[in-house]
């Protein structure tokens, strides 16, 4: 029996400061609220249409630098890495913006079969530009990889 659970808090956070940019070059918080509401709910076709088609993801992992292209691709990622799991948790995830790009960031717990047993912690930064539609673009990733707990069953 598959369980999942999206207990999570989202702080959105962001600059009032006047800014010398058109409207289109802003931060898109609602994408990026719309891509987070998608990975609490592993809804990997949500998170996929916060996406511009031609997005790029640059991701710095525990391996070493990867790179992916298009939504369908970028959304297939993260399928892979958090789908098809025993119990999810979106512990904590925020929106912000740092000189006119999105900061989004999550910490994930997560049971899976294929990571072993017990519960693991996964925690990823990205900051992330939209294009003139509003979309997310482009992401560059830095994560934890999956970091075994101990005293969790």
């Amino acid at each position: 029996m598959t369980t999942t659970s999206h207990s999570h808090s989202t702080a959105t956070s962001h600059s009032t400061a006047t800014s010398h940019s058109t409207a289109t070059a802003m931060p898109q918080f609602a994408r990026a609220g719309s891509f987070l509401e998608g990975l609490a709910a592993q809804d990997f076709a949500r998170l996929g249409g916060a996406l511009a088609a031609d997005a790029h993801l640059r991701a710095l992992l525990p391996p070493g630098l990867r790179e992916w292209a298009g939504a369908d691709a970028i959304a297939d990622r993260f399928a892979y890495w958090f789908g098809n799991t025993q119990d999810f948790d979106l512990v904590e995830a925020t929106v912000g913006e740092v000189g006119g790009r999105l900061h989004l960031h999550w910490r994930l717990r997560l049971r899976a079969e294929r990571l072993g047993a017990g519960w693991f912690t996964v925690e990823q930064q990205v900051y992330a530009d939209t294009d003139e539609n509003g979309r997310i673009a482009r992401l560059d990733l830095l994560c934890t990889g999956y970091r075994p707990e101990s005293g969790h069953d």
